[in-house]
This record gives C-alpha cells, structure tokens and sequence, in this order.
C-alpha cells in the first residue's frame, strides 16, 4: 500500500504542476482593409510574433470573423471600454489593429513617388489602453520599391524587439497593477454629472479652468492626417488642482500624449458642494480635426 500511495501522490503533485503553469497570452492581428500591402503587413508581424514561444497568435480568419461579429468596422478612435468588448469578442489578451497601403503621391513641387505606410495599434483587451502606435512610411519611385521598405522595416530584427518588449511590458505591468490593487483600497472620487443644471440639483458647483488651453495638432497626426476624439478622466483635488489624467478614448497619432500633456498644466477654480470646496473627478473631451490648408 505505500508504494501505490506514494505513486498517488507524485500523479497529483504533477497534476497541479500543469494547471497552475502560466498559458501564453493570445495576440492577434486584425488587418482592417483588403490591400495588398495590408495583408503582407499582416503578414510579417504574425511572423514575427510566432517567431518566440512566449506568445500565442490567433488565426487571422478567426479573428476577423469575430471582429465582423461584433460589429468592428475598423475604429482606431475608442473608448476603453469600446476596447475591452472587442479584445472580448476577439478571446485575445491582446490584438493589434493594421491599416496599411501603398499610394502615389503627386507634391505640388516635384516628381511623383509612391509612399507605403502602415498604421499599428497595439491594445490591451484586458484594460481596453492604447499601448502603442507607429505609423512607419517609406517612399519610392516605383510601388513595389516602396512595398518592399516597409516590409523589410517591418521584418527587421529592431522592429520585431520594439514590438515583443511593448507586448512584454505590458504584461509586466498589469502583473504589478493587479499586485498592487490586491494591497490597497482605492480612494473612492465623485464624478462630476454630465451638465451644470444636474450639478445644481445636487448641490454642486462644477470646477471651472482658470484659462482654456488646447491641445496642439501635433506633426505625427499631420503626416497621418489624423482625426479623433480624445477623452480624458482628470482628478481635481479640493484646491482645483490637478491630480491625476488617465485617457478615457484614445485616438493614437501623438493626439493622446498631446492631450494628457496640455490637461496636466491645467488650474481650476475648485468644484464646491453647498459651497465648500471637494475633489471631484471631470471628463474632458477634446476634438481634433486636420488644420485647413
């Protein structure tokens, strides 16, 4: 009996050994479009994500389906939790979204050359956060020379590091975040109601900005002719000073850093209940819209 027991044990010991073994995160790749040089860019970064064991690719026709499912239509303009549905819809933990082409471009001054681009957005299904964005562009006299610097960038060994060590990272960090959620409570912020006469019924007084300042248009979103809304939750302490930012709807392009850089230089005459002064919690939303010519 005590050889049998002991067989026993060791069968269950390695049993839990296996389940708790940490499964790769699932990322995939959601080419929005149908060109040519989106479905090779798509490509070399699902190559380039298999080519470590520490990531588990999706098929792409498994995630377009689900993406077409639930009603995606190719946004690179969204909320968190717009984000975390779609993550959910696709089962990944992360995705990236790929919008790539090659065009001719006709300067006013100059011969015409053909530029190959492609847009990459890196989300956390987890979270719904923009993690990163790039936005690389090559020219050439000939579509296919253009085509193929993109590709060769894409395929490049720095390219492939910066990607896995953003995926990577990421992962480090919500590993820390859950850690240090489980240790402390969070402080718990009213938010602000959505206009001044639902604030007055509640006693309220919404804070007010010394002086407006806009976000600028920044060069990155010129050269992409960027559009998008940029939401941001801002923190006020009871001084109308601002204590945290955190992007509610993200649009990519340089536009988010943009904002949250602009937010942070903010002072505001305080929000007051029955007229003392709180902290409270505002979403600002800025519109951003290509500069006219």
């Amino acid at each position: 009996m005590i050889p049998l027991l002991f067989l026993l044990l060791i069968t269950v010991n390695q049993g839990l050994v296996l389940q708790t073994t940490p499964r790769p995160p699932n990322v995939g790749v959601l080419q929005f479009g149908n060109t040519r040089t989106g479905k090779l860019v798509r490509q070399r970064i699902e190559q380039a994500l298999r080519e470590t064991d520490s990531w588990r690719v999706i098929d792409s026709d498994l995630l377009r389906t689900a993406a077409k499912g639930a009603g995606y239509s190719g946004s690179l303009n969204m909320s968190l939790e717009e984000a975390r549905n779609l993550g959910s819809a696709l089962g990944c933990d992360y995705y990236i979204i790929n919008e790539a082409d090659t065009v001719a471009r006709s300067p006013s001054t100059g011969d015409t050359y053909y530029e190959a681009y492609a847009v990459i957005f890196v989300v956390s299904a987890r979270t719904g956060k923009l993690i990163k964005w790039a936005r690389p562009a090559f020219r050439s006299s000939t579509k296919d020379s253009a085509e193929e610097l993109l590709l060769s960038n894409l395929a490049s060994e720095t390219s492939r590091n910066s990607l896995l060590a953003d995926l990577r990272n990421s992962e480090e960090d919500a590993v820390r975040s859950r850690d240090i959620a489980s240790r402390t409570v969070p402080a718990i912020m009213e938010e602000a109601p959505s206009d001044d006469q639902l604030a007055a019924e509640q006693g309220l007084r919404l804070p007010r900005p010394f002086r407006r300042l806009l976000p600028p248009y920044p060069e990155s979103a010129a050269q992409a002719e960027a559009q998008g809304i940029v939401d941001v939750l801002v923190d006020l302490d009871a001084r109308g000073e601002v204590t945290q930012v955190e992007v509610a709807r993200w649009a990519g392009f340089g536009l988010d850093q943009a904002t949250v850089d602009t937010v942070r230089q903010l002072h505001f005459f305080p929000a007051t209940r029955h007229g003392t002064a709180i902290p409270i919690r505002v979403l600002l939303r800025y519109n951003f819209r290509k500069p006219s010519q």
